[in-house]
């Protein structure tokens, strides 16, 4: 199963662009009515203690996997294949991230989403962030649809 960042072409973001070797590289697919992305976070990525994971990293997480779920769903809404013309894009207009729990960086991350409102132009999405069975953070982004012409310079 293909991931849907796989799908996007000329994505370059840090987070979830495939076109950056340098980024993080997120990798988000649906399983029913839920988009899952699993994460091995790496050991730059560490908060001040270096066995957790820093906050801004589980924010960068929920926000790139959380905009991935809301612009593949317009996909879905549509009928089409995610990367089809025209291209679809949302950008975050609003993230919310509340920590739970420290989150371990030696443990792999699951970020577990779901569609909470989806209208024309604007998708909130909550996300869940685990490490194994502990919940340590969640999150919810308010996803702006934009034209496909957003991204030209």
């Amino acid at each position: 199963m293909t991931a849907v960042q796989d799908c996007l072409p000329h994505n370059h973001c840090y987070g979830c662009g495939a076109d950056n070797d340098k980024g993080m590289q997120i990798k988000s697919h649906w399983h029913g009515e839920e988009c899952v992305c699993r994460y091995m976070p790496r050991p730059e990525q560490c908060a001040g203690p270096e066995h957790y994971v820093y906050g801004g990293t589980i924010a960068s997480l929920i926000d790139c996997h959380s905009v991935g779920t809301a612009l593949s769903n317009y996909y879905r809404l549509e009928g089409r294949e995610v990367g089809e013309t025209p291209e679809i894009w949302c950008v975050t207009g609003r993230l919310t991230v509340n920590y739970l729990a420290p989150t371990p960086i030696e443990t792999e991350i699951e970020l577990r989403s779901t569609i909470e409102e989806c209208g024309p132009k604007k998708t909130q999405v909550r996300t869940r962030v685990y490490s194994g069975s502990t919940q340590t953070a969640e999150g919810e982004v308010i996803a702006i649809r934009v034209p496909d012409s957003w991204k030209n310079k």
